[in-house]
């Protein structure tokens, strides 16, 4: 890809997108105060007005927005256009039983669009590319959001949504799509239904996967790399701040994510304290949106842990791939534990698959935890013990954690046709 083939901005001095990012952050943020109340009265109760911002660094005093707020608000009184004057609502589930609603505006869902399309390019699609969409359409944005962003590229759309993996190989063969979007561990769930079909997943037309909706390690993105013999590349976004397109890897460094700066202002704060920390830190992800119309999202807690990196590909500034969420983070018996980081040793395992679950149970008043993972084709029933033994052994050595190890045959876990179940947590709540 030329320097000639981007948009301007992307390649910007950091000086111009400076400018920018100032010039849209004072709209963005009278913008909400002057039209959602809830903004107004947390701007007022911190005594921050968007009048007085004078630097990128003055946001460091107006309040965070989570996502309880947009509970609390349910189902539109964060928007700061009234309700005639949304295209679309989209909604992430929650627990509490009430969704998370995000609306757009038309500049919005063309906002979207753009910044999908221009992810898609920098992931190394281009005009005339066919786009197998296996994200989940509807109330999800994935799908919506990577069929938006691919037709405005000007490639060809399968809108083939999730599920029913016997036709996305069909439509794989048949069709012989350059490009795939879906989540890495779906991905892995059709590569095996091509091998299950008597093909060969790496004589497929994929050439490229763009995978994101849930964390992935690079391990794994090597495992589907050689499984596939593709290219895969990781892409970031959320609901709340828009969808998918917030950030992707570049195809041609697939060293971070290049985040879109001209459209999202990032932090990183430390998830305990709040504070803003310096540039380079590990933390918890915080963006604000600097263009959205609909719903205005000042200072976000993503709760997404991740660094932020100098740009390489672009001007703009990279997330280090995205480790894990401070509010899915396992405290297990005083130890915190990522899944992301149990992902990463079952994977050096060669003998083991990507497929796992940790389960979660409490007897008295201490935490059990067990671990199911799968193993490849081709492993004897003779292996398991062993292959339970150095799992929970290296995870001894590098969670800290002592972790009860089921080794099953192939198949044997449960798939997902979205995002993957890492964690069944069945302890009693009190």
């Amino acid at each position: 890809m030329t320097a000639a083939s981007l948009e301007p901005i992307e390649t910007a001095s950091r000086d111009e997108l400076a400018a920018l990012q100032l010039e849209r952050l004072c709209s963005a943020l009278t913008r909400a105060y002057e039209r959602v109340p809830f903004y107004r009265e947390a701007f007022d109760r911190a005594g921050a007005h968007p009048r007085d911002v004078r630097e990128l660094g003055d946001l460091a005093r107006f309040p965070f927005l989570e996502k309880r707020h947009f509970r609390e608000q349910y189902p539109f009184g964060l928007f700061a256009v009234p309700r005639e004057q949304t295209v679309r609502l989209h909604a992430s589930s929650g627990t509490t039983g009430k969704p998370t609603i995000v609306g757009y505006t038309q500049g919005d869902i063309d906002t979207w669009s753009n910044l999908m399309a221009r992810s898609i390019r920098a992931a190394g699609g281009a005009p005339g590319d066919i786009v197998h969409v296996s994200y989940g359409y509807g109330l999800f944005t994935g799908g919506l959001g990577a069929h938006y962003g691919a037709e405005r590229l000007g490639c060809t759309v399968i809108p083939m949504s999730g599920g029913q993996t016997e036709k996305q190989v069909q439509l794989i063969t048949d069709l012989r799509p350059r490009i795939i979007m879906v989540t890495p561990s779906y991905m892995l769930a059709i590569a095996e239904e091509m091998a299950r079909q008597g093909l060969d997943p790496r004589s497929c037309s994929l050439e490229i996967g763009i995978f994101g909706a849930e964390p992935w390690s690079d391990q794994m993105r090597a495992q589907i790399e050689s499984m596939l013999d593709i290219d895969a590349v990781d892409i970031y976004g959320l609901s709340e701040i828009m969808g998918p397109g917030v950030a992707v890897e570049c195809l041609e460094t697939k060293d971070g994510l290049t985040l879109w700066e001209d459209h999202f202002y990032p932090e990183i704060i430390d998830p305990e304290t709040g504070a803003v920390l310096p540039e380079g830190s590990f933390g918890e992800l915080v963006l604000t949106t600097l263009t959205k119309e609909a719903l205005p999202a000042i200072r976000y807690r993503t709760r997404d842990l991740t660094r932020l990196l100098p740009g390489t590909a672009r001007t703009m500034r990279r997330l280090q791939r995205i480790t894990g969420r401070s509010d899915d983070m396992l405290i297990v018996r005083g130890v915190n534990v990522f899944p992301s980081q149990i992902e990463e040793l079952i994977v050096r395992d060669a003998r083991l698959a990507p497929h796992y679950q940790i389960h979660l149970t409490r007897s008295g008043a201490l935490d059990e935890v067990a671990l199911h993972v799968e193993t490849r084709a081709g492993v004897g029933e003779s292996d398991y013990a062993d292959c339970a033994r150095s799992l929970a052994a290296a995870i001894k050595s590098y969670a800290g954690v002592t972790m009860q190890v089921e080794v099953v045959g192939p198949g044997l876990i449960p798939r997902s046709q979205g995002k993957a179940v890492r964690v069944v947590d069945q302890r009693k709540r009190a």
